[in-house]
């Protein structure tokens, strides 16, 4: 395979990031250039491993700034785009919907319209090109229990801010395949976790939180049930899609894990229980969890209100991505947790670094009581 030309946007982000160091190992030739707003889950720090590399260029800029994505695309040659760059965030998305709409509707706009201008319009386009955009199954809606698990035939249905912006983002790049020829393919992942997660989402929040001896806030009755994908595997499935995917086409990428929130919460707390007894230091690091003094992690579990229009159950079915792809998650939840876990105990410092003020006070909006 010739040396591609990739744009990786978001690529500072748990998941571009991720997908960045997963590449670079992978196509060691190919040139990597991540344009990243570096917006609160945005950290410069998770590319740590490969910043200093030849192939690498990092780029400070907001894909909603179009003259810049023009530059770039000129200046780098690209020849294919990973699209990651988005707000993320479901309860972020009720409190603060424009930004969305901004980032997920606009920005990816901009990049299609610079993609075509490019790719189709210029006459010093690349001989092949890709545009590969990455959504999320939030945008099917909800499931309820015993409901057949999403399939790339599912109508959209989103129920938040958020999900209605990625649903918006994922007609559009299908609009620019279909109208203008634009090589595109999408894929839909299910609840990822793994390295570098900001610690807002449910599996890091857990872990920092019992390592600090503070609550740990379930929405609910945290019976809601989410698919867990270990953020390797989605890479992987990622790679995949764009090297064998049909173009056009859409893929669900998902970790064949169901589980309720509570369950995951109690997985994380027997592990971490585990973890102190097997590891005296520990407690020497992380005084006041409450393993450190031999009691349970269960006992910091405190529910809290649910969220807006908290959706019951997302559930992904890979059958197409399995069947013409040849993917499967390589990780059950149980290895998947263990090796995040090692992870978050390896590199403590990232994770205070990023716990500032601001995402403080974003905790305390969204878990009080009267959030």
């Amino acid at each position: 395979m010739s040396m591609r030309n990739v744009m990786v946007t978001g690529g500072a982000g748990f998941i571009g990031a991720n997908f960045v160091q997963y590449w670079t190992k992978q196509y060691p030739d190919d040139r990597i250039i991540v344009l990243d707003a570096l917006t609160y889950a945005g950290n410069r720090a998770n590319l740590e491993p490969v910043l200093n590399k030849p192939t690498f260029r990092f780029v400070h800029g907001n894909i909603l700034d179009r003259p810049l994505i023009n530059t770039v695309m000129r200046e780098e040659r690209v020849d294919t785009i990973v699209h990651f760059a988005a707000e993320s965030h479901v309860d972020r998305s009720i409190h603060e919907p424009d930004a969305f709409i901004q980032t997920n509707v606009i920005g990816t706009h901009n990049l299609l319209m610079e993609a075509r201008e490019s790719w189709l319009d210029s006459d010093d386009a690349p001989a092949t090109h890709r545009f590969h955009h990455v959504s999320t199954d939030e945008v099917y809606g909800t499931l309820a229990t015993g409901d057949p698990a999403f399939t790339e035939a599912t109508p959209y249905a989103p129920n938040s801010p958020y999900a209605a912006s990625k649903a918006a983002s994922d007609h559009l790049v299908r609009s620019y395949h279909h109208t203008y020829g634009l090589a595109v393919t999408t894929s839909n992942c299910s609840n990822n976790y793994g390295p570098y997660q900001f610690p807002e989402k449910l599996i890091p929040l857990m872990i920092v939180n019992a390592l600090l001896g503070k609550p740990l806030p379930i929405y609910g009755d945290g019976k809601n049930i989410r698919d867990w994908l270990y953020v390797d595997d989605h890479c992987r499935g990622i790679d995949l899609v764009i090297s064998d995917g049909r173009l056009g086409a859409t893929y669900n990428i998902g970790g064949n894990n169901e589980w309720q929130n509570i369950d995951i919460v109690k997985q994380v707390c027997a592990i971490l229980d585990q973890s102190f007894s097997d590891n005296e230091a520990l407690q020497t690091r992380f005084p006041d969890a409450p393993a450190a003094r031999g009691q349970k992690t269960e006992s910091l579990i405190t529910f809290v209100k649910d969220r807006l229009g908290h959706d019951w159950r997302y559930a992904i079915d890979a059958t197409l991505a399995e069947e013409e792809l040849g993917y499967s998650p390589h990780q059950s939840f149980e290895t998947g947790i263990q090796l995040t876990l090692n992870w978050m105990l390896e590199n403590e410092g990232w994770w205070r670094a990023v716990m500032d003020g601001s995402y403080r006070d974003w905790i305390s909006k969204n878990y009080s009581d009267d959030a």
